[in-house]
């Protein structure tokens, strides 16, 4: 019995060092869903937490753009359309984060068909600060098609 265990354990084991996500890598998938969700409901309070100081953008229409740009913009009565990520790919060198994906951004109409959703690219940068992540900087792109 004490065999089987041992063997399970250690199958157990293998999987999650062979399959499993770091506990960065699961942190950082749930920062970017929440992040999301706290710019639908135009939380900027909780937005300027996980914003690092310098957080820039670089948005989809080319400018460059800070957290007192978006925060002013927000105030004036701005809702950015709904958007859904798709990350293909997160890599880690030391404290730093970088994210990469698509996204399908709602059309300004808000049409729910996300067949018609806007198609772009994304990279976000986390930076890892006293064990507190932070979003520091962010690409997104329109996707040209011919």
């Amino acid at each position: 019995m004490k065999t089987v265990c041992l063997f399970l354990v250690n199958c157990t084991l293998i999987t999650t060092l062979a399959f499993g996500q770091s506990s960065d890598e699961i942190e950082i998938r749930k920062l970017e869903k929440h992040w999301t969700e706290l710019l639908d409901k135009g939380d900027t309070t909780s937005l300027l937490e996980i914003w690092s100081e310098n957080y820039v953008v670089n948005n989809p229409n080319g400018k460059i753009v800070t957290p007192k740009d978006i925060v002013a913009l927000m105030k004036s009565g701005h809702k950015f359309p709904a958007v859904k990520r798709i990350i293909e790919n997160i890599t880690f060198n030391q404290d730093i984060a970088i994210v990469m994906g698509k996204e399908l951004q709602q059309p300004s109409n808000m049409n729910p068909n996300t067949e018609e959703w806007i198609p772009r690219r994304f990279t976000n940068v986390w930076i890892k600060n006293k064990n507190l992540w932070q979003l520091a900087a962010r690409q997104s792109s329109k996707i040209v098609t011919d």
